[in-house]
């Protein structure tokens, strides 16, 4: 996911909460109380701004894998965290990732979450051998760029893209569609694959893009006019909640529809549970709540973030986490950037959200994909799109 425009600007001097002073060289850590290493993982994200609790739910993923792992008396070392606001802006990223890569504690980070904010970052970590993990960067086109320390476990929008199409145009069956995105990166590639998708599949489409603003009554008119069953808005939730605000409003009866920068309670929260009603949203990731099998990490999580429920890609944050302390103990107390970096890749372990195991370009090979309705004021799970569509 990315962010192309937030509204303020904060001081970047606290964009980076530093939270360990150990010295040493090429991520190569310190010493804790105890007398054993300890090694910094870093995180990147939005945590202010229109669209933070994206990051929010991010950073809280990378905060339980750590104390999970620093309560276990049998690892040969100590973890802390270091936390930089990118605020999902790519403007702002690289002063973010700058403050990450100069900290020479910092072994490895989880993040960028945005697309935007990864494309504008990577070419730093890169130059000095520092290993980034995304848990939520769905940009297709970012593997493809030359960033040789960069590993995402989320799949990309050429599958989303796709999976989300082919649930409007078999499931939804409309004979119009509304293509809108936000002029991001992000959007700006979900929708082409959308778009291709309805066209190899026969159903009609008229594509629109509008920069994030504070007023959709326009737009929404000029949805209204194009009188489609669908409207698919590829974008971020604090856009997609006052989108839906001005579109009830104005009287559209057709299904709402937005991708995975639109899923968290936020945008019911800020929509309004009526306006957000059966509103459907695609996403790469199933949210930790409706799995049957991470009630202990939902627990762990909790415990650990004050009673927090996860989020959208909290799961995915913890994975990544666990990838790099699943190869900081296989190369042991004199692990470095670059051997962390030169390991990651040959990674293959069982996580709490898929089998993480990379591609030579750094791609997760395990892609699932699901649609989620608001019922009730709530997020619940249709299911997995391949499912949903019979194929």
């Amino acid at each position: 996911m990315e962010r192309r425009r937030l509204v303020g600007a904060l001081a970047l001097a606290s964009a980076v909460a530093l939270t360990a002073a150990a010295c040493g060289s090429s991520g190569s850590g310190g010493s804790s109380g105890s007398g054993k290493k300890t090694f910094t993982i870093g995180f990147q994200g939005p945590l202010s701004g229109d669209n933070q609790q994206l990051g929010i739910n991010g950073l809280d993923g990378v905060k339980t894998a750590i104390a999970e792992a620093n309560a276990d008396s049998s690892l040969p070392f100590t973890l802390k965290l270091v936390q930089s606001d990118d605020q999902g802006d790519p403007a702002v990223a690289p002063t973010a990732a700058q403050k990450l890569v100069d900290n020479s504690d910092v072994i490895a980070l989880v993040g960028p979450m945005f697309s935007g904010a990864t494309k504008a970052s990577e070419q730093l970590f890169t130059d000095a051998n520092l290993l980034s993990v995304s848990p939520s960067a769905t940009n297709p086109t970012l593997t493809t760029l030359g960033f040789k320390t960069f590993y995402r476990v989320i799949a990309t929008d050429a599958g989303q893209g796709k999976a989300a199409a082919d649930y409007i145009s078999k499931v939804l069956k409309p004979a119009s569609v509304y293509s809108l995105d936000d002029a991001s990166e992000y959007g700006t590639g979900l929708s082409k694959v959308i778009e291709s998708t309805l066209t190899t599949n026969g159903t009609k489409f008229t594509h629109d893009s509008i920069n994030p603003t504070k007023d959709y009554t326009a737009q929404a008119t000029k949805i209204i006019a194009a009188k489609p069953d669908v409207l698919y808005y590829s974008g971020y939730y604090a856009e997609f909640a006052l989108l839906s605000k001005a579109l009830k409003s104005a009287g559209f009866t057709g299904k709402i529809m937005s991708g995975d920068g639109s899923l968290d309670p936020e945008y019911i929260k800020q929509a309004g549970a009526a306006n957000a009603e059966g509103a459907l949203i695609s996403c790469p990731c199933l949210l930790a709540g409706a799995d049957p099998n991470a009630s202990a990490f939902v627990t762990s999580y909790k415990g650990t973030n004050a009673g927090a429920e996860p989020g959208t890609y909290s799961a995915e944050a913890y994975d990544a986490t666990n990838g790099i302390i699943a190869v900081l103990k296989q190369l042991g107390t004199g692990a470095t950037r670059e051997s962390v970096s030169a390991a990651f890749g040959k990674l293959d372990i069982k996580g709490l959200t898929k089998q993480i195991k990379f591609t030579p370009t750094g791609e997760v090979t395990d892609a699932s994909f699901y649609i989620y309705q608001v019922k009730g004021g709530q997020l619940t799970v249709l299911g997995q799109t391949s499912k949903l569509i019979g194929g």
